[in-house]
């Protein structure tokens, strides 16, 4: 049991990492964005739909600038 409890606290400690370096790469690359305003976020689409409304993207533009700086992470509550 202990070392069940060990491996959930190494996983949750991992996605928490993962999590912070999601945010400070969305907030490097448009500084429009407070880590609050991230925190909030639900997925990636509320990423590029909040990228297109603060920056004047075309959604075209936004969700491949978004799919290039998360290659593959998740933001928000399921990151």
């Amino acid at each position: 049991m202990e070392n069940q409890t060990a491996i959930n606290s190494n996983a949750a400690s991992q996605n928490a990492d993962q999590k912070s370096a999601v945010m400070k790469d969305i907030c490097s690359k448009w500084s429009k964005f407070s880590e609050q305003d991230v925190a909030a976020m639900k997925g990636k689409a509320d990423l590029v739909s909040q990228v297109v409304t603060k920056y004047g993207l075309p959604q075209i533009q936004a969700q491949s600038e978004v799919d290039a700086l998360l290659k593959g992470r998740q933001i928000g509550a399921s990151a």
